[in-house]
């Protein structure tokens, strides 16, 4: 995959990362593509470490999807814990 198939797969990962975790997070386009990208990594190399699957460079491949969406929830879980309600409402 190059460069702009991992910014799509970020940002729609973090999308559908925000929709099954509604809430107010920072976020924006570029915040959610920031989230999606960087937890495409992270559940890729939690899959490839622990889970013993390595990801597929194939922009189609469902366990890419998965690890994506995972890894990206992770991120939105974690900020969550650390900067719960430092937003202003």
């Amino acid at each position: 995959m190059g460069i702009i198939s991992w910014i799509v797969l970020g940002l729609l990962a973090g999308v559908v990362a925000k929709i099954l975790l509604p809430g107010r997070d920072p976020g924006g386009l570029i915040g959610t593509t920031l989230i999606g990208v960087a937890g495409a990594f992270i559940g890729g190399w939690i899959s490839a470490r622990w889970l013993d699957h390595p990801i597929s460079k194939d922009f189609y491949d469902g366990a890419t999807w998965a690890a994506a969406i995972g890894g990206a929830l992770v991120l939105l879980v974690l900020y969550r814990i650390i900067f719960g309600h430092s937003r202003s409402r």
